[in-house]
């Protein structure tokens, strides 16, 4: 009788290492394979899923952030506008 050779691994979308099948999650966003070591890291997206909204954030990061001064800026004791 010939050996049954079956595999219950997947390819975790996250971290990318095999893990057994039964032991993970689906992702948040797509529904692909999540391994139980990132899901307990907090992990629940895949990279392709955490991708946009990493970057959306980065975004939204640098638009509220206050401009600096340029080099032509008068300093914090010059006269403001209005001082006579």
């Amino acid at each position: 009788m010939t050996q049954l050779h079956e595999r219950d691994a997947m390819i975790c979308r996250a971290c990318g290492n095999e893990e057994r099948a039964s032991e993970g999650y689906p992702c948040a966003g797509c529904g692909t394979f999540i391994c139980v070591i990132c899901n307990m890291k907090g992990i629940v997206r895949c990279r392709s899923c955490g991708e946009p909204a990493q970057v959306s954030a980065q975004v939204s990061a640098q638009v509220s952030a206050p401009l600096a001064p340029g080099p032509d800026a008068p300093g914090p004791d010059a006269p403001g506008p209005n001082a006579r």
